[in-house]
């Protein structure tokens, strides 16, 4: 049995040293030595200093990547309007749009500060951007024929401020005739609200029917995020999400070899980009067919997106459809009431099932508490309480194995020189004492579930950006600036090693030290909220199982390790 135990401990702590050691070299700025990902480039600014606009996906009716967008309108059309950037102000955006296409190429939040280091304290969080460092833009318009597009020019009209009082504010691009089609989009933005919906309208004008297909798509670089931490990751690209196929996460190298896999017809779903708290999406509305496509545009740059076909518009005839564009933080019941599975971009993996009552939870004391961390507190002392009884098991069996460690230590030495002896002793022991040597991991193996799901809660919890705990912890979705809680973190994990009974196999009793001190390093550079959460399971366990221990008459001692 102890041969298990120990074998299962050198391997989880043999992957722990690779791991360590990978995430080593990333933060060193290097190439990861045992799971390499392609190195992002950035995107090539144009002339003017932004990134090449990407071209409309190819498909069997959709122009190929060199596919000639028009630069005049024919025929007695009127002149295109000079090309121009429209800022527009709500109470929770700042929005800018291209008037060629009517595209939205920036949203600032002004509710969210911004997290890169190198930028203004005062300053807001960008998510949407052209410039030439970045480009990630939501496009759209029509395809089928030489129809108004993302590069037609287009005139506005409308406000560039919501007006206090007012509740939506809406604006209006419209594009010159072309090939007898004029396009409408109008944006509807809502007063504390990140999604808008976008009014296409397909205006005949000619003497002919037509049947365009519109499509909608969000293109943006594959480059790391800003600031993105070495020791953990989140998922940083394109995601669809159907009634059939459920939510589908593409990585950006998949697209570049042609090997993304995802349902590609749907009545029904979303795209999206998805990044750390923050994601956009496009959303046609249920029920009309349309087919997805996600495709490399350019160097360096990604597009994913929808195209639908829309009823045949008749000479003189107006048809028009209302796919909803989102852009804004990843909080879990806003997004919940914009489209159905559009919560799921908080993505918290396979875990889901266990994290969303996590976080219900944890969102329910906040509304009691009012402060995120003394939070993060209550929540880990309410699981330590539900999982008292089974916890409590665990450390009975560990004092049991404590109080018949000096005997097996006996053994240990009295048939050194016979293994199989000294183990048929032991099982002996066991029997008559009523002890199970896995008595102690079983009720932790049960538990780690559950610790995990919560992990992975805080670490996409949107609401920890930015939000203080006490005195010096003033974001707990930062690394703590001065090293307090990964130090005080190490020491209740030590702590609590010390407590347990010391394995009678030496090189075990070594392992058994080093692991904590291991992982107690990664610590140091997690976010203060997950730090928090560890401490605060660290300092319950050490008082559920000194409590244990004197009601059962093992008084607590400390094994310290012993190098020689």
């Amino acid at each position: 049995m102890n041969d298990i135990r120990r074998t299962i401990l050198w391997v989880v702590f043999g992957f722990s040293l690779v791991m360590l050691w990978d995430q080593w070299q990333l933060h060193n700025g290097r190439q990861a030595t045992f799971f390499p990902k392609p190195v992002a480039t950035a995107p090539a600014p144009t002339a003017g200093g932004a990134a090449a606009p990407a071209t409309v996906p190819a498909t069997s009716s959709v122009p190929t990547a060199g596919a000639a967008v028009p630069s005049s309108v024919p025929g007695d059309a009127a002149p295109a309007p000079a090309r121009e950037r429209i800022t527009v102000t709500t109470d929770v955006m700042r929005l800018t749009f291209d008037t060629e296409g009517g595209s939205l190429v920036r949203t600032e939040f002004l509710d969210h500060a911004a997290e890169t280091p190198a930028q203004k304290s005062d300053s807001n969080f960008v998510l949407l951007e052209e410039s030439a460092n970045r480009f990630y833009v939501a496009q759209s318009g029509l395809i089928g024929g030489d129809f108004p597009n993302h590069k037609t020019p287009m005139a506005f009209t409308g406000e560039r401020e919501l007006k206090p009082g007012a509740d939506a504010l809406t604006l209006r691009f419209e594009s010159p005739e072309q090939n007898g089609v004029r396009l409408i989009k109008t944006y509807t933005l809502k007063r504390g609200s990140y999604d808008i919906p976008v009014r296409h309208e397909v205006v005949n004008v000619g003497a002919q029917p037509v049947a365009p297909q519109l499509y909608v798509q969000l293109v943006r670089d594959g480059n790391k995020l800003p600031g993105e931490s070495s020791f953990y990751s989140t998922f940083t690209g394109p995601a669809v999400y159907t009634d059939e196929g459920k939510f589908q996460k593409i990585d950006f190298s998949d697209i570049e070899k042609n090997k993304a896999e995802f349902q590609k017809q749907s009545p029904d779903g979303y795209v999206a980009m998805v990044q750390h708290y923050f994601a956009s999406a496009w959303i046609l509305p249920q029920g009309v067919q349309r087919e997805i496509f996600m495709r490399k545009v350019d160097t360096n740059l990604y597009a994913t997106g929808m195209i639908a076909p829309l009823q045949p518009v008749a000479a003189g005839s107006t048809e028009a459809v209302t796919p909803v564009l989102f852009a804004g933080p990843q909080e879990e019941k806003m997004l919940e009431q914009v489209a159905p599975g559009l919560d799921l971009v908080k993505d918290y993996g396979w875990l889901t099932i266990l994290a969303k009552p996590l976080y219900w939870l944890l969102d329910k004391l906040h509304g009691f508490i009012g402060n995120w961390g003394w939070s993060i507190v209550a929540l880990v002392l309410v699981i330590k309480i539900a999982f008292y009884w089974l916890q409590a098991k665990g450390y009975q069996s560990m004092a049991k194995m404590k109080a018949i460690n000096p005997r097996v230590m006996q053994l240990r030495e009295r048939f050194k020189d016979n293994p199989q002896q000294m183990q048929q002793e032991m099982m002996r022991i066991y029997r008559e004492e009523k002890v199970n040597p896995l008595g102690g991991c079983l009720p932790i193996v049960v538990q780690i579930p559950v610790f995990i799901a919560l992990y992975w809660v805080l670490l996409s919890s949107v609401e920890m950006r930015n939000a203080p705990w006490i005195l010096w912890i003033q974001d707990l979705s930062t690394p703590d600036p001065f090293f307090i809680l990964p130090l005080v973190m190490a020491l209740t994990t030590l702590l609590q090693t010390a407590l347990n009974p010391q394995p009678p196999d030496p090189m075990q009793a070594k392992l058994m030290w080093f692991m904590p001190l291991i992982f107690s390093v990664m610590f140091f550079f997690f976010p203060a909220g997950l730090v928090l959460y560890w401490i605060t399971n660290n300092v319950l366990s050490i008082a559920q199982q000194w409590l244990i221990n004197t009601r059962m008459g093992v008084p607590p001692e400390f094994n310290l390790p012993k190098f020689r």
